[in-house]
């Protein structure tokens, strides 16, 4: 192993046990919650708001695994560098929804690290597929997160407004990631695929909702 690919290794190494330890993880974009005031009122409910941003927080240990999957096998050194870039922002997202969760006291999943690793096999797969491949599969997996988002604005508390800033955020910041594949050259993926991808994000939906 030379030296170049051992340094590769030792940071791909410390960006997956930052994400899934939330050791030294820290935005580089403010707070999108920082002046958002709850309004507590009848309806709160403090444990569907920590149940749904518990969910969010290991969607975005997914996503970063994700990222880190497919820049490790791009092929293109301009895409590889796109990938970093949009990871980095995925890490503001798990940063906010990390900060969130202690605001709540909720606790983040307890199966963070089988969300990464799962996904970083995912993703050095799609990538390992080639570019275009790639591309493609990073945009319907935003279209998917953009999806879940939404669904997740309509069961917050309408007092949460905390949360809902932050995910509307990474919801347009999500949106724009997606596009950003497809103008690159993404190709569609098959509807198997999409549908496969549906479950898997479903049986992590359910599971990382309780643990």
């Amino acid at each position: 192993m030379t030296r170049d690919n051992l340094d590769a290794f030792i940071g791909r190494l410390d960006r997956a046990l930052r994400a899934v330890t939330d050791v030294n993880i820290s935005a580089q974009r403010p707070y999108p919650a920082g002046a958002a005031a709850d309004e507590p009122g009848p309806g709160e409910n403090p444990h569907e708001s920590g149940a749904l941003m518990r969910v969010n927080h290991a969607g975005e240990v997914a996503a970063q695994a994700l990222y880190h999957g497919q820049a490790a096998t791009a092929r293109n050194p301009r895409l590889r560098a796109a990938l970093e870039e949009a990871g980095a922002e995925e890490g503001d997202h798990l940063a906010w929804c990390r900060m969130r969760l202690s605001e709540l006291e909720a606790h983040p999943s307890r199966l963070n690290f089988i969300w990464y690793a799962g996904s970083f096999l995912i993703g050095a797969t799609a990538g390992l597929l080639g570019d275009r491949w790639s591309l493609g599969f990073l945009a319907e997996t935003e279209h998917q997160v953009v999806a879940h988002l939404d669904r997740h604005l309509q069961r917050l508390p309408e007092q949460d407004a905390r949360s809902r800033v932050i995910i509307q955020q990474m919801r347009e910041d999500e949106h724009r990631h997606a596009t950003a594949a497809l103008a690159a050259g993404g190709a569609p993926l098959p509807n198997v695929v999409k549908r496969l991808m549906r479950a898997i994000s479903g049986i992590m939906t359910h599971t990382a909702y309780r643990w």
